[in-house]
């Protein structure tokens, strides 16, 4: 993803907030989980963390 910054969910579907997509996706990454785009039309876009499969 190179949008930053996004909007994050997390896997418990509380709003993290505008925060970089690095830093998103390093919260995603130590909790097992995927960062996924649900809005990519919003501004900033909003993401999810989520396991993908």
């Amino acid at each position: 993803m190179r949008i930053t910054p996004i909007r994050v969910v997390n896997f418990d579907g509380e709003m993290l907030g505008v925060i970089e997509t690095s830093e998103a996706q390093t919260i995603a990454t130590e909790n097992g989980l995927d960062l996924v785009e649900v809005a990519p039309n919003e501004r900033p876009p909003v993401c999810r963390i989520m396991d993908y499969g």
